[in-house]
């Protein structure tokens, strides 16, 4: 029996090329998906503050996983969701014939703070990183938590399918 398209959005925190690997190979193991990166939202308005992009950002995201859903796909945002933009989030959503899971990657703060591979985190990604773990974003009070430390985003997208479970196309 065919399940209903379903919006999974993996809440990764703090590791932007992680968590689009991650949701990538995910992609590879769940039939009609496609992924939402809000970051890349929040870039159509880079002129904006950050203050004033983020709803934005959610805003179009939430339009797009409409769009999707109603075409049959599966869909998984990846952004940094806190209490607040997940209860809008799931409100805004709450129409639609999909399930809703929220997976959190929270790593140890020493391995979100390491660089990725060649490419060195800048004094402000750290910031953001640490502001992010002192406000409790990787462990946040909603969906599930995934400590990706020592796996690999093929290893990370299986741990997300078993808390989600199984799904077939439509």
């Amino acid at each position: 029996m065919a399940h209903p398209p379903r919006a999974v959005p993996p809440a990764h925190r703090s590791r932007h090329e992680a968590h689009i690997i991650t949701a990538r190979a995910l992609l590879a193991l769940l039939p009609r998906t496609a992924h939402v990166e809000v970051d890349t939202l929040r870039d159509f308005v880079p002129a904006l503050p950050l203050p004033e992009a983020i709803p934005i950002a959610l805003e179009s995201a939430i339009a797009v996983t409409r769009i999707l859903v109603r075409h049959g796909c599966h869909v998984v945002l990846t952004y940094p969701l806190g209490t607040d933009d997940h209860r809008a989030l799931v409100a805004a959503l709450a129409d639609l014939a999909a399930p809703i899971y929220t997976v959190t990657l929270g790593p140890p703060l020493a391995v979100a703070l390491r660089d990725r591979g060649a490419r060195r985190l800048s004094d402000h990604e750290r910031a953001r990183i640490r502001v992010q773990y002192a406000d409790e974003r990787h462990r946040p009070p909603f969906g599930h938590h995934i400590d990706n430390a020592a796996l690999t985003p093929e290893a990370t997208a299986a741990a997300i399918l078993a808390l989600i479970g199984p799904t077939t196309s439509n």
